[in-house]
């Protein structure tokens, strides 16, 4: 019983770090590319089948190349972690990050509004 457990929490906690992946389009293989939400078997065989033609230099070759992925599915794909040739799609929401993890940036780093900064 105490070996399930372990081996389930062992699953969950690979499955969430493979969530928080990145995965790029012209290196992952069927596997990592299925792991991506928003790609299934079919959107797979059809990136893998148009990558045998030359890899995909941006998003806008991406979007052209592959049928059924356009500007907001590329941008959903990009959120949920997927890269072309390392880079995610401009103006695509970030990525999740985990929960506690928060950004460097400051209070005191934000410019002072102008209403603050007449007085």
């Amino acid at each position: 019983m105490m070996r399930k457990l372990i081996l389930a929490v062992a699953t969950l906690v690979a499955s969430m770090s493979f969530a928080f992946a990145q995965v790029d389009v012209n290196k992952a293989d069927a596997a990592a590319l299925d792991g991506v939400k928003g790609i299934g078997p079919a959107k797979t065989k059809a990136i893998l089948e148009e990558r045998k033609k030359g890899e995909f230099k941006d998003w806008a070759d991406l979007e052209q190349r592959v049928k059924g992925i356009g500007g907001k599915n590329a941008a959903k794909l990009s959120a949920a972690g997927l890269v072309v040739n390392g880079k995610s799609m401009d103006g695509a929401p970030a990525m999740a990050t985990p929960a506690g993890k928060t950004s460097k940036a400051s209070k005191a780093d934000k410019p002072a509004s102008a209403a603050s900064a007449a007085k």
